[in-house]
């Protein structure tokens, strides 16, 4: 009896080494084995110092083969970006115009594509190059004196990307030395979108002003996230 008593002692000592005595009543051991399960798979904490076998209880994707003193912290999350359906600008506005041609050095090799791929336009409707930062692709506007034409912005420049000029299609280069530069007022009727900008420019990354057209999207992004509901911080900056 003796040594039943011991054995059975030994074993709750083992069965649960953080409790201090094994006479506590089953629901208070099952409550306790449940409370320790549920701070082992706690979810992982930003800026926090694991090491790996807490990622693998956790069911991180990581399995190595040997596991030594590997730790890892979880870096804080980007801000979120606001929703790009969401930001609106002033609709009028006085901007500084050029005009370009597809056979002209900067362009010849594109011939008469867009950026979207698809064929420079002139009639009713007609092409714009702009900073998709500023004047996201699909900006459709209007230039005050000119009733029945329109354009959209399908195109972009590298030359363009910093400033809030709009670069006009021409079909050719006399038409295009006869703007030259021009400050027009415009009026937005629709603007484009920010998500189909970045969309395209995905795989555009090895050209430096891609990267910059990039950038500043994510950058008014976050900044108008940070504003109460309603604002935008666009209108000043174009």
């Amino acid at each position: 009896m003796y040594n039943s008593r011991l054995m059975t002692s030994g074993l709750c000592g083992v069965w649960i080494a953080s409790l201090s005595a094994c006479a506590l009543p089953q629901q208070s051991l099952l409550s306790a084995w449940k409370e320790m399960r549920n701070k082992s798979s706690a979810p992982l904490q930003t800026g926090v110092k694991y090491e790996v076998r807490k990622a693998l209880a956790n069911n991180v994707p990581f399995r190595p083969s040997t596991i030594k003193r590997y730790t890892f912290v979880l870096e804080d999350p980007k801000p979120p970006l606001m929703p790009y359906s969401n930001l609106y600008r002033n609709s009028q506005m006085r901007v500084r115009t050029t005009a370009y041609t597809h056979n002209e050095s900067d362009h010849i090799i594109y011939g008469v594509k867009n950026a979207i791929g698809t064929n420079l336009r002139f009639g009713s409707v007609r092409s714009a190059a702009a900073d998709w930062s500023r004047f996201p692709v699909g900006t459709v506007f209007r230039i005050a004196g000119q009733p029945g034409i329109t354009y959209v912005v399908d195109d972009y420049g590298s030359a363009l990307v910093g400033t809030g000029t709009i670069d006009l299609y021409k079909p050719s280069r006399s038409m295009m030395d006869n703007w030259g530069v021009r400050h027009v007022d415009i009026e937005v009727i629709q603007w484009g979108s920010f998500e189909k900008s970045m969309d395209l420019m995905r795989d555009r990354t090895k050209w430096r002003h891609v990267r910059a057209m990039m950038d500043g999207i994510e950058a008014r992004l976050r900044t108008a996230a940070a504003l109460p509901h309603g604002r935008t911080p666009f209108t000043a900056s174009l």
